[in-house]
């Protein structure tokens, strides 16, 4: 028997084929669930949706009635929701001397108010059954790399939501966790990896010999949905190993420390 036979997920954060959400709905789907997959765009999402025969949902996750609408899907379509998982994310580059508050609220809309509301309310839609909410943390906000202070502070302060959100909702058998991807191969990468100096830099500072992948990504986000998964209020380091060394510096990355 495949280990999510029975369960109903979302997943927020999927309009494109190569991304983590649409690897992680066909990990999901090939273990035996029912997946609802959204996303900002209409047209992607659908796009994608079809290619997977799953439902395909528009979400803004920084619009409040969006989030919850999307829970409603679940219940309104299945009658109940076991697990979600937000993938939802923008970049947001450039250093402290350079910020501007627009974009450190940007980032903080959509990667740390954006995670407490999708908690929030997947939370209240999976009710007395519990069940398993995963969001996206990131390398960045566990090692200090210089240039990301907007990101990667949203990043970290998401993190300990999820910490906390795992305190108050254990008692409701709702268990939150957080992915901490590494530099991984996907649409959001693919015009930095052009830069043939930028996998090296990576490369060196990994245990392991090569990138995480968006697979990687899904076979983690699925397991912690299934009820053989028994944490919560962990960020789980899916690097290959970077934690242990360090983020490459922007002149490593373009070939030039």
């Amino acid at each position: 028997m495949a280990f999510l036979d029975g369960k109903v997920i979302i997943i927020l954060g999927a309009s494109n084929s190569q991304s983590m959400g649409a690897a992680t709905a066909r990990k999901c789907i090939a273990e035996g669930a029912t997946v609802i997959i959204a996303a900002r765009n209409e047209a992607k999402v659908n796009a994608v949706a079809e290619s997977l025969n799953c439902v395909g949902v528009t979400c803004d996750i920084t619009q409040d009635a969006d989030i919850k609408a999307l829970a409603q899907t679940a219940l309104d379509r299945f009658g109940h929701l076991d697990a979600a998982i937000n993938f939802a994310g923008v970049e947001a580059g450039g250093t402290i001397a350079e910020l501007d508050r627009e974009t450190i609220l940007h980032s903080a809309n959509v990667h740390l108010a954006g995670t407490a509301l999708f908690i929030r309310f997947m939370a209240s839609a999976m009710g007395e059954r519990g069940g398993a909410i995963v969001t996206t943390s990131s390398q960045t906000a566990l090692l200090a790399a210089p240039g990301l202070a907007a990101y990667a502070g949203a990043k970290a302060g998401a993190d300990h939501i999820v910490r906390i959100a795992a305190n108050e909702y254990g008692h409701s058998n709702i268990r939150i966790n957080a992915i901490a991807p590494g530099f991984t191969p996907t649409a959001m990468t693919e015009a930095y990896l052009q830069v043939p100096s930028i996998e090296p830099a990576f490369l060196k500072e990994l245990a392991m010999p090569r990138l995480p992948t968006a697979e990687d990504i899904a076979c983690t986000a699925a397991w912690l949905c299934s009820d053989e998964c028994f944490i919560t209020g962990d960020i789980l380091d899916l690097s290959g190993g970077q934690t242990l060394n360090r983020i490459p510096t922007p002149a490593e990355m373009m070939g030039e420390g």
